[in-house]
C-alpha cells in the first residue's frame, strides 16, 4: 500500500485552515504541518519535507508566493496557491515561480483533489526532465574527456581518429574500466608530460 501524500497547508484564517484540512484528510491525505505565515511556513518546509505544499498568496510576514520561492530556493517542493479571487497579475505572478496549481477560494475536496493530481502529475514530469537534463549535461560532459583523450592517442601513437576510439574502447576492456575513468587518467598522464 502507497503511503499517503504529506502535505504541509499555510493558510492565516483559522476557519479556512482547518477547512482545507478536513478535506485533505477525508481525500486519504497527511497534513504533516499547518501554518499561519509565511515565515512560519518556510520554517515548517523545510523541516518537515512534505510532498506538497497548499499556500494562501496573502499571508502576513512573507507572502505565499514569496515563501514558495524561498523554499524552492532551499528545497524544490511541488505547491499549490490558493487565493480568494481571479487576479491576472497574481495568476502571472504564480506561474514565474514554478507553482504548480492555483486554486480560487471557496475550495471544496472536488477542487482539491484534481488540483493535487495534475500538481503531481507536472511535478513528477518536472523531475524526469531534470534528470534527463543532468544526464544529458553528464554525457556531453563525459564524450569531451573521451575526445580530448582519443586527441592526444591520435598525436602520441600517430593514429586516425577511429583507430584512436578503436584503442581507447580495447584499453577500456582490457583494464576493465569506464571509458570516461580511462580517458580521465590519459588526459591526467598527458598533462604530467606537458609540464
Amino acid at each position: 500500500m502507497q503511503e499517503p501524500l504529506k502535505i504541509l497547508v499555510a493558510e492565516d484564517e483559522y476557519l479556512c485552515l482547518m477547512g482545507l484540512k478536513a478535506n485533505l484528510e477525508g481525500l486519504g491525505y497527511e497534513v504533516v504541518g499547518e501554518a499561519t505565515d509565511g515565515e512560519e511556513a518556510v520554517k515548517l518546509a523545510l523541516d518537515k519535507r512534505p510532498d506538497l505544499i497548499i499556500m494562501d498568496i496573502n499571508m502576513p510576514s512573507v507572502d505565499g508566493i514569496e515563501a514558495i520561492r524561498r523554499i524552492n530556493n532551499k528545497i524544490f517542493i511541488p505547491s499549490i496557491i490558493v487565493s480568494g479571487y481571479h487576479d491576472q497579475e497574481l495568476i502571472e505572478k504564480a506561474s514565474v515561480e514554478d507553482i504548480f496549481g492555483y486554486l480560487v477560494k471557496p475550495v471544496d475536496a472536488n477542487d482539491l483533489s484534481a488540483a493535487i493530481k495534475v500538481a503531481m502529475s507536472r511535478y513528477k514530469e518536472f523531475k524526469r526532465l531534470e534528470s534527463e537534463l543532468k544526464d544529458t549535461k553528464l554525457s556531453l560532459e563525459n564524450r569531451k574527456y573521451i575526445e580530448r583523450a582519443k586527441g592526444i592517442l591520435m598525436d602520441r601513437k600517430g593514429l586516425k581518429e577511429a583507430e584512436a576510439m578503436k584503442e581507447l574502447q580495447q584499453m577500456s576492456r582490457n583494464n576493465n574500466k569506464k571509458m570516461i575513468d580511462l580517458a580521465k587518467e590519459i588526459i591526467k598522464a598527458d598533462s604530467l608530460f606537458n609540464v
